[in-house]
């Protein structure tokens, strides 16, 4: 007779041994033994490495287990930011691993791919691996972050929720284990975020968890040339279609963006008719612009080290509990970003002739983080917007579509790169390293980031590229050679063909839409370093440590 409880069996005998070490409130000089008793060779384990939140002292136990007694693990992460991510591979600890985003740990990733020490089963977006987390990849064993808890064993995460719901909620509710690193033990948490009978020990660290400010740009980095994009975006694409639900990348591009939104955009009478509702980390360069009225609302992925004052003081703005600290989700915003927003404008490191986008290049696998939901056109959708419905109904006319047939609107995907990257890298080439990259780690297709055929523009300092307006595939290649500036891909365009495109308004140059480029200048921007950026916030935004400079 078949057994149907055997999960349930497993973990009651898993629970037991943890609790003959440790009470349910961990002693924390006794999480590896915990950690050893409670885990099993081949397992499943989540380990929490979020966007800006680190369970940090549980990486660094999983990393001091006995590979002799544990062994064979399949991590699942959604950033491998920490060294700790990858040691655990390098001591024989973990054989597999499933990820979204590695930006921190790109270099070293590629050189463990290159070297047989890690098996990649996918590189995926965040809500495709939450999603597997519920399907065919539900952790046996969660090691997750929170700011506090109290004796009964509630969880309080504050602003940096991040990934922690879809986690906990896969794994306790598949009969796993769920253990949580927290700052303190309280007597009264300001919220509960996750109750305590979704959590099974909980271990006070002995330092707070790191929180990396990962959105958080200078000002005084943003150039001259970033600025003459800004002003291109903002009136080529932003006003062109009225986009009003955004979704920016990360980046000092898409921060010059949101720094002359108050100078530019309102020079050009656009408060009120682009950029309200936002998709964003609270980013502290949308603080000029929150201040000047253009953001009406923000929904956040993860809090931004610094801002917490400042969210608080705007809970219009931002979703802020009672208690006054925002909650953040990152799998919810990644559905707002997929669905409810009309625009994702975001940077990559190499674009190919179809206008296919990777960060996975030889030497260094960054992953992808959120950006292939949000740079794609979600197809079930079924809501209008004017900007939705004018980049559709581009699309159609070019396809010389059937009048009779059902009209749809299409998503604003926007590469916005410079011509050249560090170190004078072209990021236009004729073929992605994806392709060797895949061949390399024994991947099924090549890892892309966005593909080309949900691309609608690409902006550069030579211009936009419109790809809906593109009736070919030959003009689609001549269209991103022709704002591809001095690279080799650029250099090999059909000079008179590239024209023709422009007289057509498929390219379009900064003096096409109007745009004076000794205009371009870092006057222009509404903060100009850090301390401009706390002035601006009333003096509510606090830096990190690496951020003040005065």
């Amino acid at each position: 007779m078949k057994q149907w409880n055997l999960l349930s069996e497993n973990r009651e005998k898993r629970i037991a041994r943890g609790l003959a070490i440790t009470g349910r409130i961990a002693d924390p000089g006794k999480i590896v033994a915990l950690l050893e008793a409670v885990i099993e060779s081949g397992d499943r384990v989540c380990l929490e490495g979020n966007n800006q939140k680190q369970a940090d002292f549980l990486a660094g136990a999983l990393c001091s287990l006995d590979p002799a007694r544990v062994h064979d693990l399949h991590m699942l992460l959604s950033v491998l930011a920490l060294p700790e991510h990858l040691d655990v591979f390098d001591k024989g600890i973990a054989s597999r691993l499933d990820f979204s985003f590695s930006g921190p740990q790109a270099v070293r990733l590629a050189r463990l791919v290159a070297t047989g020490k890690i098996n990649i089963g996918a590189i995926h977006t965040y809500l495709e691996l939450f999603g597997r987390y519920f399907i065919d990849l539900t952790p046996r064993v969660a090691l997750i972050a929170a700011q506090a808890a109290d004796r009964q064993g509630n969880l309080y995460t504050g602003p940096n929720t991040e990934d922690t719901p879809a986690i906990v909620e896969a794994t306790a509710f598949k009969n796993g284990i769920v253990i949580a690193q927290v700052n303190e033990i309280v007597d009264v948490l300001p919220r509960v975020d996750v109750p305590a009978g979704w959590v099974d020990f909980v271990v006070p660290a002995p330092t707070p968890h790191y929180i990396e400010p990962l959105f958080t740009r200078d000002p005084a980095l943003i150039s001259e040339v970033q600025v003459l994009m800004a002003m291109m975006a903002i009136k080529g694409i932003y006003a062109e279609y009225g986009v009003e639900r955004i979704n920016h990348g990360i980046g000092f591009d898409t921060a010059a963006i949101e720094l002359i939104l108050p100078t530019y955009a309102e020079s050009l009478g656009l408060k009120g008719k682009i950029g309200r509702h936002w998709a964003l980390n609270p980013h502290p360069a949308l603080i000029p612009a929150i201040e000047a009225g253009f953001v009406e609302s923000v929904h956040s992925f993860g809090s931004e080290l610094g801002m917490e004052r400042y969210i608080e003081a705007r809970p219009d703005v931002f979703f802020v509990g009672r208690d006054g600290s925002m909650r953040s989700n990152r799998a919810m915003s990644q559905v707002a970003g997929h669905y409810a927003c009309d625009m994702f404008i975001g940077s990559t490191l190499q674009i190919d002739l179809q206008g296919n986008s990777s960060t996975a290049t030889l030497g260094r696998i960054s992953g992808f983080g959120g950006a292939p939901n949000m740079g794609s056109d979600a197809r079930g959708r079924r809501h209008p917007s004017a900007a939705w419905l004018k980049a559709g109904e581009q699309a159609r006319q070019q396809t010389n579509q059937d009048k009779k047939k059902i009209p749809r609107g299409q998503k604003l995907v926007v590469q916005i790169v410079e011509t050249f990257r560090e170190h004078m890298q072209p990021a236009f080439v004729e073929e992605l390293d994806a392709w060797k990259v895949a061949e390399q780690a024994k991947l099924a297709i090549p890892p892309v980031m966005i593909y080309g055929d949900d691309v609608t523009h690409i902006l550069t300092e030579e211009g936009i590229a419109n790809l809906l307006l593109c009736r070919t595939e030959e003009e689609r290649e001549q269209a991103i050679r022709g704002v591809a500036g001095y690279t080799p891909v650029g250099m090999a365009r059909d000079k008179k063909m590239v024209e023709n495109l422009r007289d057509r308004g498929i390219i379009l140059r900064a003096e096409d839409m109007g745009i004076d480029k000794r205009m371009a200048t870092r006057d222009l921007l509404a903060a100009k370093n850090m301390k401009d950026l706390v002035r601006a916030s009333g003096g509510l935004y606090a830096p990190p440590k690496r951020f003040r400079n005065w």
